[in-house]
């Protein structure tokens, strides 16, 4: 699960800054909204969250109006994370913390299961894309 959630080909560079394709750091697709306390940093450097937002298709919406959103991450795909700061070529330190509420688990009664994630990964940026099934969260 963790092994493949920020793999090689996930930086890429575009028009006022970044793109890291996330994939989902758990064994089933879970609900949009199911996410929260989403933030990226790359070397280091937290990226503030006005210049952080999430690409569903055409749409760019805030980490935090994940909450709000009917839609489904699926295991094989990726989230979209855009970050307003321009990369020099070469390798980036990419660290990506968000919290999961597994609907479906009870930490207590009444209260679900929240499970904080901490990835990080060394990425070049603009490696070529790994041939795979995934697609881009919609």
């Amino acid at each position: 699960m963790l092994e493949t959630a920020l793999r090689e080909d996930a930086l890429t560079a575009v028009p006022g800054g970044f793109e890291l394709r996330l994939g989902l750091p758990w064994i089933r697709s879970m609900p949009l909204s199911s996410i929260a306390g989403l933030s990226v940093a790359v070397d280091g450097v937290g990226v503030e969250p006005g210049e952080l937002s999430v690409m569903l298709g055409r749409r760019r919406v805030q980490p935090a109006a994940l909450q709000a959103e009917p839609g489904w991450w699926f295991v094989q795909d990726r989230l979209v994370l855009e970050g307003q700061r321009k990369l020099s070529r070469g390798p980036h330190d990419v660290a990506v913390d968000l919290l999961l509420m597994v609907p479906y688990l009870q930490a207590r009664p009444g209260s679900p299961l929240v499970l904080p994630f901490h990835l990080e990964a060394r990425l070049g940026l603009d490696r070529v894309p790994v041939p795979s099934v995934s697609r881009d969260v919609a």
